[in-house]
């Protein structure tokens, strides 16, 4: 009699170990994201940010779970909470409380796109070379910032950057990325957990940083939530960033999506993701809710795909991933006690992973190479995943024209080139 049970048992414990898995795979973001926030200069408060990083991870993996019935969890991104610190408040000089409501006006673009036939039509007109390529653009980005934060890359009024004075940051960073690596090359779903915090003991230990004097304490919930302004976002001249947030955030999840579900099958006979309109909707409601919350955009990740691997197969085991978030609203102080060079390793592993998109693209045809390149180089020199993304559409659709291909560019792209040109006209 219990052998119809079998199978069911066996699917929740594999949930179970695959929502473990999952959250472990991607628990750095936890210290990570609040630490590249609250950079020096931008003004947020790693408390506010912290807190609102788990309350994202937490209640956007456990409506991933409930309503689109997927194994995938949500967290703030990686690349676009670079793109919000580095870009727009300090190289664009925005209040990080306007910050959040050109996140929050995204969530909602995000949310009609996603709801509409629009999203498909998006989706099919975007260039896989330019997919790639803004990927792997934010990769090198992340690395850019991995390597300042240790200090082997520093600014010089003559050439830019440069290299700068070798130390312990630089050691660190090296001890990291071999702690992370030795583990990733055994499968091992804690590699950039033990990175940070084998780091981050050491540098206790020989006094470079400060144990915090409390482990635990409340989650902060006055300093970041529900401080966005916006009404402020609403200038004319944030509309390019808004946007660049909007398509950076819906190439993200269809990455994703598409990606992990390819590789994991979790497809429906046509070979469509299953459930993608109802993941792309909580996608969108976790950019929105990031504003709300007081972090940069939320995003399904790719580290689910550990998660998968090791059995989750059902919205189970992203319920299981969510409540093991719950723990993490009271780990601030320790979570604050983490040194920036801590962390550098996993921005810079991050990074490699996120380049690796590159090697699809064929840079032999020059109409498909130069746009990508463009795109890839700009994401870094600039800081701006804006200019990358926006720059690619306009050249692909010029470059597509003058090759004689014109045809093969569609109405949609034509009209995201058009919108792009002007978008760079008016933030110039």
């Amino acid at each position: 009699m219990t052998e119809p049970h079998a199978p069911r048992a066996h699917m929740l414990s594999a949930d179970v170990i695959g929502g473990l898995t999952t959250f472990v795979t991607m628990a750095y973001i936890v210290v990570v994201n609040p630490a590249i926030l609250s950079t020096p200069g931008t003004g947020m408060p790693f408390p506010g940010a912290m807190t609102a990083t788990v309350l994202i991870a937490c209640s956007m993996t456990l409506l991933m779970g409930l309503y689109a019935r997927l194994p995938f969890a949500v967290a703030p991104g990686m690349g676009l909470n670079a793109f919000f610190a580095f870009t727009i408040v300090l190289q664009g000089k925005v209040p990080w409380q306007t910050a959040l409501g050109m996140v929050f006006w995204a969530g909602v673009l995000f949310l009609l796109v996603s709801a509409t036939p629009l999203r498909e039509r998006i989706a099919m007109a975007i260039p896989a070379p330019l997919r790639s390529a803004a990927a792997a653009g934010i990769g090198l980005l992340l690395t850019f910032i991995g390597l300042r934060n240790t200090g082997l890359i520093v600014g010089d009024p003559a050439t830019l950057v440069r290299m700068g004075t070798l130390d312990h940051r630089a050691a660190f960073l090296l001890l990291g990325i071999l702690v992370a690596v030795a583990l990733m090359r055994r499968n091992n779903p804690l590699a950039f957990l033990a990175a940070i915090f084998s780091v981050t003991a050491l540098a206790w230990v020989l006094g470079y940083a400060k144990p915090p004097d409390s482990i635990v304490s409340a989650p902060d919930f006055s300093s970041a939530f529900l401080k966005l302004d916006v009404g402020g976002a609403l200038k004319l001249a944030l509309l390019p960033s808004i946007v660049a947030i909007l398509f950076t955030d819906l190439f993200d999840s269809l990455s994703t999506f598409i990606g992990v579900a390819g590789a994991s099958g979790l497809t429906d006979p046509d070979g469509h993701p299953i459930n993608l309109r109802r993941g792309l909707i909580v996608d969108a409601i976790a950019t929105l809710g990031s504003g709300l919350a007081g972090t940069s955009p939320g995003t399904a990740y790719v580290e689910s795909i550990a998660g998968i691997r090791m059995g989750a197969r059902t919205g189970r085991a992203s319920v299981v991933t969510a409540l093991c978030f719950v723990p993490c609203f009271f780990l601030g102080p320790l979570a604050a006690a983490v040194p920036g060079y801590a962390t550098a390793a996993v921005l810079v592993l991050v990074g490699v992973s996120m380049f690796q998109s590159i090697a699809s693209i064929d840079f032999r045809s020059i109409e498909d190479a130069l746009p990508a390149f463009v795109t890839v180089v700009l994401i870094p020199l600039t800081l701006s995943i804006t200019q990358g993304i926006l720059w690619g559409f306009l050249l692909h659709a010029l470059l597509y024209a003058v090759a004689g291909r014109s045809r093969e560019v569609g109405v949609t792209l034509w009209l995201l080139a058009a919108l792009s040109a002007g978008l760079l006209l008016l933030g110039h």
